[in-house]
C-alpha cells in the first residue's frame, strides 16, 4: 500500500515532464556541441574527393589514414609538440601556483586596496585578447633586451602572455574556494602550533585542490590550443613553434589540404582529452565549487 499523498503524486508527475525537457533539451545542446568535432574526425579519415564534394555526407564507407601519415611526415614535428607540452605546463604550475598565494592573499589578509584589486581582475576579463596583442607584442620585445630569454622568439614570452590571461580569472575563481574553509579551522590549526606557512600548504591547500584542478584545466587548454600568441610572438625561430604552427604547413594559395588540417586537429585535441580524463573526479567537484562560491 502506498504512503505517498495525493498532493505529492501530483508534485512528482508535474516535476517529471520539467525535468524530462531538461535532459532532452542537455542532450541537444550536447549533440550541437559535439557535432563539429565529429565533423573534424570524420573529416580526417575522408578522402579528398570526399571532403571536397559539392554532396558532403555524414559518414564514410572508405576510411584512409593518408592524412594523418601526411601530419606525422611534417619536419621538426617532434619539436613543436615538445614546445607545447613545455609551455602549457610551465603555465599550468606557475599559474596555480601564483593565482593561489594571490587568492589566499585577497581572501585572508586585509590591506588597503584589496576590494579595487579583486574589481580589476574581473574587469580585466573583459578586454579583449586582440586588443591586447599588438601593446603586447612590442612589451616583449622591451622584456627581451633586459631578459632575452623571456622575449620574442623564445618560449618564454608565450608563458608570460599566458599567465597575464590566465592569472586574473584563477584568482578570482580561487577566491571563493579559499573562503569556504572556515577560519576556526585556521585558528585551531594555529592553537596546535602550526604556522601561517604550514597551514597555508598542508592544510588550505588540499582543501582547495578542486578549485586548483578545475583552474588547471582551463589553462591548459588555452595554453595548449594557442594559434595567435604564438604566431604573434615566435617569428623567425622555428625552433621555438608550438604544435598549432605545424598545421600551417598544409594551407598554401594553390589549395588547403583540409584533410591533413583535420588530421592534425584531430591529434591536436588528442592531449587535452588525456589531460581532461586524468583529472575529470577532481574537475566536477571544483567546478560545482566555484558554482556555490
Amino acid at each position: 500500500m502506498s504512503t505517498r499523498t495525493p498532493a505529492r503524486r501530483r508534485s512528482g508527475l508535474l516535476a517529471r515532464p520539467g525535468r524530462t525537457l531538461a535532459e532532452i533539451l542537455t542532450l541537444l545542446i550536447a549533440l550541437v556541441v559535439a557535432f563539429p568535432l565529429y565533423w573534424m574526425v570524420l573529416s580526417a579519415v575522408k578522402h579528398p574527393g570526399e571532403i571536397q564534394s559539392s554532396a558532403p555526407r555524414p559518414w564514410t564507407t572508405a576510411p584512409t589514414w593518408d592524412n594523418f601519415r601526411r601530419v606525422f611526415q611534417v619536419e621538426g614535428l617532434g619539436g613543436y609538440f615538445l614546445n607545447s607540452v613545455v609551455v602549457a605546463l610551465a603555465v599550468v604550475v606557475l599559474s596555480l601556483f601564483l593565482s593561489f598565494l594571490a587568492a589566499v592573499a585577497l581572501t585572508r589578509f586585509r590591506f588597503r586596496g584589496r576590494t579595487v584589486l579583486a574589481v580589476m581582475l574581473l574587469v580585466a576579463q573583459m578586454v579583449p585578447v586582440e586588443a591586447l596583442t599588438i601593446p603586447l607584442f612590442f612589451l616583449m620585445r622591451s622584456v627581451g633586451d633586459v631578459a632575452p630569454r623571456l622575449g620574442l622568439n623564445h618560449l618564454g614570452s608565450l608563458v608570460l602572455v599566458h599567465l597575464a590571461f590566465s592569472l586574473p580569472f584563477a584568482i578570482w575563481m580561487l577566491r571563493g574556494f579559499v573562503a569556504a574553509v572556515p577560519k576556526d579551522l585556521e585558528e585551531a590549526a594555529t592553537l596546535d602550533g602550526a604556522s601561517r606557512f604550514r597551514f597555508t600548504w598542508q592544510v588550505l591547500f588540499p582543501l582547495v585542490a578542486p578549485g586548483l584542478v578545475a583552474m588547471s584545466v582551463l589553462s591548459f587548454i588555452h595554453a595548449w590550443n594557442d594559434f595567435l600568441f604564438a604566431r604573434t610572438f615566435i617569428i623567425s625561430a622555428t625552433e621555438n613553434q608550438t604544435l598549432p604552427m605545424a598545421i600551417l604547413v598544409f594551407f598554401s594559395p594553390e589549395g588547403n589540404d583540409w584533410g591533413a588540417i583535420m588530421a592534425g586537429s584531430t591529434l591536436l585535441t588528442v592531449p587535452v582529452l588525456v589531460f581532461f580524463v586524468l583529472v575529470q573526479r577532481h574537475l566536477v567537484s571544483g567546478l560545482a565549487g566555484a558554482v556555490k562560491g
